[in-house]
C-alpha cells in the first residue's frame, strides 16, 4: 500500500485481522487491515486514511483486506455536482419538518434505546444477541477523531440519529439509525440528503458513504446518489455502479 507523503501517516503500521464471518455477504469469511497504534490516528491522520479507503469503528481505523474478495468498494459523493432525483426530492419534502440538532459525541440513553429497536428490526433473523450498552459505546460513542451526533426529532420525539466524522476534505457518514416503525418514512434517504446539504454549507467537497457492495441489499441505496465516486485500484473515479 502506497501512503501519501504525510509525516503522521508514515508512522502508522498496518496488520491484518484473523478471518471472521462477513457481515455483508452470507457464507463468506472476511479480514480487515487495521491501522495502528490507535493513539496516533487523530483527525489529521484519519483524513489521510479515509482517502485510502479506510473507515472508522470506534477507535479502530480499518479497511477490508480479504484475500479472494474485493466486493467492498469505498464510495463518496462530490456534493457540488449532486442533483436529487424525483424520489429524493419527495423524501426531502416529506421530512422537512424534522428538527435537527448537532451534538457532541456522548452516550445518551434515548439514543441507545432507538439503536436497539433499529437493530432488532433490521436484524430480526440473526442469531446474535442484542448489542449491549458496552458494544454500543465501543462502536459509536468512542472516537479519537472529530466526531459528532446529529439528532432528528419530530414534535420532540426522537426519530433518527446519525454519527458523523469531519475530515479534511469532507464529512464521513459513520452510522445512522432511525425509527423503523414509521412505515411510510424515508429517513435513510433524507439523512443522506441532509448530510449533502450540510457538507456543502461547510464548503467541503465530499460526503463519504463507506462501502458499496453489489450483492448486498443493505448497500444498494448508495448507487442512487449520483454522481458517485469510487476508489478503484487506488484512484478515486466516477463509479458507474449498477
Amino acid at each position: 500500500m502506497t501512503l501519501p507523503n504525510d509525516a503522521p501517516l508514515q508512522k502508522i503500521q498496518f496488520y491484518a485481522t484473523t478471518p471472521y464471518s462477513c457481515g455483508y455477504l452470507e457464507g463468506r469469511m472476511a479480514q480487515s487491515l487495521i491501522a495502528a497504534p490507535h493513539h496516533l490516528i487523530d483527525a489529521h491522520t484519519y483524513s489521510g486514511l479515509i482517502q485510502l479507503g479506510f473507515r472508522r469503528s470506534g477507535k479502530f481505523a480499518y479497511r477490508p483486506h480479504c484475500e479472494n474478495c474485493s466486493a467492498c468498494i469505498p464510495v463518496r459523493i462530490p456534493v457540488a455536482d449532486f442533483m436529487p432525483n424525483r424520489s429524493q426530492r419527495r423524501s426531502w419534502k416529506q421530512h422537512q419538518n424534522l428538527a435537527v440538532a448537532i451534538l457532541p459525541l456522548d452516550f445518551n440513553e434515548e439514543h441507545f434505546s432507538l439503536y436497539q429497536a433499529y437493530q432488532a428490526a433490521r436484524h430480526s433473523g440473526d442469531a446474535n444477541e442484542p448489542d449491549s450498552e458496552d458494544q454500543y459505546r465501543n462502536f459509536l460513542v468512542q472516537s479519537n477523531v472529530e466526531s459528532m451526533l446529529i439528532e432528528f426529532r419530530h414534535d420532540g420525539v426522537l426519530k433518527m440519529v446519525s454519527v458523523v466524522d469531519l475530515v479534511r476534505d469532507g464529512v464521513s457518514a459513520v452510522y445512522t439509525f432511525y425509527d423503523t416503525g414509521d412505515s411510510a418514512s424515508n429517513y435513510g434517504t433524507f439523512n443522506v440528503l441532509w448530510l449533502i446539504d450540510w457538507t456543502r454549507s461547510l464548503k467541503l467537497p465530499y460526503l463519504y458513504l463507506g462501502y458499496w457492495i453489489a450483492d448486498s441489499r443493505k448497500m444498494s441505496y448508495k448507487k442512487n446518489f449520483k454522481p458517485l465516486e469510487a476508489l478503484i485500484e487506488g484512484e478515486w473515479q466516477p463509479a458507474g455502479l449498477e
